[in-house]
């Protein structure tokens, strides 16, 4: 074959490979307390405009501009996993103060966590339809009745290509860290439990595991996961190898995990497409030392974002 032939030839089976393509993001984001400023049934006392923190509706529109701030910036990606949420209404909040959120359905449920911080999804309505949606509530070790924070999902389908989407917010690591990890291994059986049942259903069923697990990769709840999981979120998915700053030491607590059947087929996500959302804006000097721009410091309102860093994968549609 004529070799000035192709080149030409080349292009157009680049350019058509291009089109074929379509790329969305998923995204998950732990946005550290955000609570109205409405005194409610739950322990919220500090957040209120006469409460410890003096949260007044001031401080609390920023915030909400602060979070639609990322949303944009990281492309309105189709599916946005949050946590620490107070309620419904605070999403309602978010999507109502940006536009291009107008079509975004939310997927809520109110947990038993005794400070009333939830886990949500906000989902783009006019390219996915909601199939089903429910969440996983459970006792914690040494419990008889649930107090932890609910693991929220849903089934979207997506140009007639079904997922499932998760979302998580582990007990914290308040009493040191070996001694709450019963809580996060809890969590993660629970989590274990219902993506085996939907694998039990369908070896290829597409899932991902989103959230603020309050461990890190070495750790066993997420070792856990991994016997069925992948991991798209690593230390290199950042330049400062983390999500999270504890003591001057950068870690990833705030991860995004996907079955096997997202590798194949029409729709397709890759594990080197994780990244850590960290502008230079997402960042601060803070007692010495870099860390993500948060709210509070304590007792001290600083008017940043969060003290966790964003987290999203690109999913493919390959037609």
């Amino acid at each position: 074959m004529n070799k000035s032939l192709l080149y030409p030839l080349f292009v157009i089976l680049f350019l058509g490979s291009c089109k074929a393509q379509k790329t969305e993001r998923i995204a998950f984001y732990n946005v550290e307390n955000l609570f109205d400023t409405i005194n409610g049934p739950n322990n919220d006392e500090e957040f209120l405009p006469d409460g410890k923190k003096q949260w007044t509706s001031e401080r609390y529109n920023i915030k909400i501009n602060h979070i639609n701030e990322i949303i944009c910036d990281l492309k309105t990606p189709m599916v946005i996993g949050l946590c620490e949420i107070e309620n419904k209404f605070v999403m309602h909040d978010i999507r109502k103060r940006n536009k291009k959120l107008k079509q975004f359905g939310i997927v809520h449920f109110n947990s038993l966590d005794a400070r009333g911080i939830d886990v949500g999804i906000l989902f783009d309505s006019k390219k996915l339809s909601l199939i089903d949606k429910g969440f996983i509530r459970f006792n914690l070790p040494e419990q008889k009745t649930p107090t932890s924070r609910d693991i929220v999902w849903a089934k979207f389908s997506y140009k007639k290509e079904v997922f499932f989407a998760m979302v998580n917010h582990w007990p914290s690591r308040r009493g040191g860290t070996e001694k709450s990890a019963p809580k996060r291994i809890k969590a993660s059986f629970e989590a274990s439990k219902f993506i085996d049942s939907l694998l039990m259903d369908d070896a290829n069923a597409k899932i991902i595991l989103m959230g603020d697990l309050n461990d890190y990769p070495s750790n066993k709840s997420v070792q856990q996961l991994k016997k069925t999981m992948t991991p798209c979120i690593t230390q290199k998915s950042n330049k400062y190898g983390g999500t999270n700053c504890y003591r001057g030491e950068w870690n990833i607590l705030d991860h995004i995990m996907i079955s096997e059947g997202f590798k194949n087929k029409k729709l397709t996500i890759t594990p080197e497409s994780g990244r850590i959302y960290s502008p230079d804006y997402l960042i601060t000097e803070y007692k010495g030392n870099t860390v993500p721009f948060r709210t509070y410091g304590g007792d001290k309102y600083l008017n940043g974002y969060s003290d966790h860093l964003p987290v999203y994968v690109e999913l493919n549609f390959n037609k």
